[in-house]
């Protein structure tokens, strides 16, 4: 379907449509991995760096891998590296308008500075290679993309462990089935069983893919109709509704009081994105698809990093009121 060619008006329709299914389903996904994580015993850290992270991440995988097919380098490098600095920004959404005070206060585990050291890590990588160049190892599959899925799969092991260490000690924390969780939930669906929650959980991961691929093309034709296609507002929009599916399960996480889980379903989709370009560069024919870097896509790397770092800093600091003074 040519987007473009669709009135703007069922544009505009379908967008607002779509935003909103893709904004309950995330809500609601967040409220099912949060009872699914207290059952199971499972960490709130892992579920939010794998569970909740890959769900949120379907649309920006079914484009990205479309992208790679029809080898166009630009698209999938851009919609890779522009991401990590926009997800992040998402957690400063939920330090102004969400929780009572700052997001970095609220872990009670050093896991998420080590989640960002560990982009960091990987982001560093990546900057290296599309900096000196990416070179293939066979089948047009480049050295860079190579490791970067090696490492990836090192970082997700040692957090899986590293998510076991003692408690870091609270500053002034409420706990996490405090007032907030409480009025978040739904006693409806806390009685459900595991396996109904886990069915609901599909279905809502489904409704992320489709609807979130649907609200991608939608904007695009939607900024290209109304003229705003190659302006700062065009792109706005296009980034805003990528992020949608991270923005909408993140909030909701940290209503319940899941703030590991909020936190790293951020980290974990931006892990995610740069494991992406390994399976996206088996899929592009025409090279290393690092070698496609451009100085746009390393600015946006090296945006990557200062974020984070600076996110790191957050968790080092904020949680001693008393350092500055």
């Amino acid at each position: 379907m040519l987007w473009s060619n669709t009135p703007l008006p069922a544009n505009l329709m379908l967008f607002a449509i779509c935003a909103v299914s893709v904004w309950l389903a995330g809500s609601a996904l967040a409220r099912y991995a949060d009872i699914i994580a207290d059952r199971r015993n499972l960490g709130k850290a892992l579920m939010g760096l794998v569970f909740l992270a890959t769900a949120t991440e379907l649309p920006e995988i079914a484009t990205t891998f479309t992208a790679a097919i029809k080898n166009n380098a630009s698209l999938v490098l851009g919609n890779m590296f522009g991401g990590v600095t926009m997800q992040t920004a998402i957690l400063a959404v939920i330090d102004l308008f969400v929780v009572r005070g700052v997001l970095t206060q609220y872990p009670r585990k050093p896991t998420h500075a080590l989640e960002a050291a560990l982009l960091i890590i990987l982001l560093s990588i990546l900057l290296g290679f599309c900096i000196s160049g990416d070179v293939a190892i066979g089948f047009n599959i480049g050295l860079g993309t190579s490791i970067l899925a090696i490492v990836y799969m090192l970082c997700i092991k040692l957090l899986r462990s590293y998510d076991e260490e003692g408690d870091w000690v609270p500053v002034d924390l409420p706990d996490e089935t405090e007032p907030a969780k409480q009025i978040f939930a739904d006693s409806s669906i806390t009685v459900l069983s595991t396996k109904v929650l886990i069915l609901r959980s599909t279905v809502a991961a489904i409704v992320i893919l489709i609807c979130g691929v649907l609200l991608v093309h939608s904007a695009e034709a939607i900024a290209l109709q109304t003229g705003l296609g190659s302006s700062f507002i065009g792109a706005t929009i296009l980034a805003a509704s990528t992020s949608l599916p991270e923005l909408s399960t993140t909030i909701a996480a940290a209503r319940l009081g899941a703030y590991t889980m909020a936190i790293s379903n951020i980290f974990g989709s931006n892990l995610i994105m740069l494991v992406l370009l390994f399976p996206a560069d088996v899929l592009y024919r025409e090279g290393p698809i690092l070698a496609a870097a451009g100085r746009t896509e390393m600015l946006n790397i090296i945006f990557g990093i200062l974020v984070t770092a600076i996110y790191v800093v957050g968790l080092l600091v904020r949680r001693k009121p008393g350092v500055l003074g």
